[in-house]
């Protein structure tokens, strides 16, 4: 699940002016008096929040342990009914049928997506820090530093980290939206609405050709089930692939039985004739019928800004605006992950990415600004990645990185069985690059390339006979370059 959202370019951005903040290299006076007020109203008093329970929050959390600052100091309000977790196993693993190994909690709870500690409800008590389950922010008041949840709660903070994520888009119910076996994926109890309707399922309607449709299309696959996706753009995952890259892929799915209805416009999701509310079929602008028992809508997500829209918000990517260290405009409050609105620094642009590596990276980097001498403006290398088909008995797993940006034209290399390669060059220059089935060593060598973005003899490049050779001309680009 992945998205980039690109608008200005960063000097239209430099009049914002964002406040300095008091950097807390040792405990001040002021933040001392705040732990006094913390210990005398104990029910009102934080001196951290974080708004959000998802990546960002979990991985802001262990940014606050390892600096010894979250024991009785940092509270999480999450609308979740668990612990934060490794969100993207959700449209992956966590959809296999019970004989492929399905993941489950606890076992993806954050770190572990990146090698750390796994922060198990446990974890949280331990380290000190309050937990808000099933309690979502409903109001702030900017001036008083209070925040309301919707159990009347009320929160007085000093810093306050808004990690919301974001919130699936969803079908209006007045063309079935909301029937009985219409799904939507956000959160493990999605999952678990979703799984539920795929044991019973015989027919499954994946609507959205993006990530979390071609994830959860190729999860079905794996419970043997009649499994079409329908989507209204003129290839898969138009945001990233070129034309001829996702033709490789619809093959592979349709060699795994998978239908696919392209440039296919939905009017409307139609309920069982029986009356029991449940969906029977997806019909089409054109009159045509679909019939479905499960309808998985993945058409993309939008920032859950709620009660934080009067921090100000990006009308071109939309989302919480923040500088190169996550700071809204307002002191003392933060944003990360993908409701913030930040400065692409590498490509000199505002950008809003939902993606679970910035959603790591923004929570970290943030943190780290907030507690101590840190004064560097975060300098993130877009990144996406996605695997499917990875359970037991699949004919091919695949699995796909791409780093940097996907402008000017594109050289293809390989046919895709094993691997496939794509080069994005601008003026050039290397801009991004995207290899499908690479080895440990090749997918090291992409985020390099990204970054430098070294000079490229193109001609070259399209002479390659494999996606070795290609990526050892790429290499050696970069060591000219020196």
């Amino acid at each position: 699940m992945a998205v980039i959202t690109n608008s200005l370019s960063l000097k239209h951005t430099l009049s914002l002016g964002y406040p300095q903040r008091k950097i807390l290299t040792r405990p001040s006076s002021t933040s001392l008096s705040f732990r006094r007020c913390y210990a005398s109203y104990a029910n009102e008093n934080r001196e951290y929040v974080i708004v959000g329970g998802g990546n960002a929050a979990g991985y802001a959390a262990r940014t606050f342990v390892e600096h010894g600052v979250a024991d009785g100091r940092l509270c999480i309000v999450t609308k979740e009914g668990v612990a934060p977790y490794e969100r993207p196993a959700l449209t992956k693993a966590y959809l296999f049928p019970p004989e492929k190994k399905p993941a489950r909690l606890p076992g993806f709870h954050t770190c572990v997506g990146s090698g750390g500690e796994r922060q198990t409800p446990d974890w949280y008590k331990e380290k000190g820090i309050e937990m808000l389950y099933e309690d979502p922010v409903e109001n702030i008041d900017i001036q008083k530093q209070t925040l309301t949840t919707s159990s009347g709660k009320l929160l007085k903070y000093g810093s306050l980290i808004i990690a919301t994520g974001c919130t699936s888009s969803r079908f209006p119910d007045k063309i079935g939206g909301n029937l009985s076996g219409v799904h939507y994926i956000r959160d493990v109890a999605d999952a678990d609405s979703l799984v539920s309707s795929l044991e019973k399922a015989k027919k499954v309607v994946v609507v959205g050709g993006g990530y979390i449709g071609m994830e959860i299309a190729a999860a079905a696959v794996a419970w043997k089930l009649d499994t079409t996706i329908i989507f209204p753009d003129d290839h898969f995952l138009q945001r990233l692939f070129t034309p001829s890259l996702a033709r490789r892929y619809e093959e592979l799915y349709q060699k795994n039985g998978v239908k696919i209805l392209k440039g296919a416009s939905i009017k409307n999701l139609e309920a069982s004739s029986n009356g029991n509310g449940r969906v029977a079929a997806v019909k089409l602008e054109d009159g045509s019928i679909v019939e479905a028992d499960t309808v998985i809508i993945g058409i993309g997500s939008k920032p859950a800004v709620g009660p934080f829209e009067k921090l100000g918000l990006n009308t071109d990517v939309g989302g919480i605006q923040v500088d190169g260290q996550f700071r809204t405009s307002i002191p003392g409050i933060f944003a990360v992950g993908d409701v913030a609105a930040f400065p692409l620094k590498i490509y000199d642009r505002i950008s809003r990415v939902e993606h679970v590596d910035h959603a790591r990276r923004s929570a970290q980097h943030c943190v780290k600004a907030l507690l101590s001498a840190q004064t560097s403006t975060y300098d993130y290398l877009p990144y996406f990645y996605s695997r499917v088909f990875e359970y037991e008995g699949s004919t091919r797993k695949v699995w796909w990185q791409f780093f940097g940006d996907n402008v000017g034209e594109t050289v293809e290399i390989g046919n895709f069985d094993p691997k496939i390669a794509t080069f994005w060059i601008e003026s050039g220059k290397l801009k991004g690059v995207l290899v499908e089935s690479g080895s440990p060593e090749e997918f090291k060598l992409l985020p390099e390339l990204a970054r430098r973005q070294p000079p490229i003899d193109k001609a070259k490049l399209q002479n390659a006979s494999s996606v070795e050779e290609a990526l050892d001309i790429a290499r050696g680009s970069l060591q000219a370059a020196v």
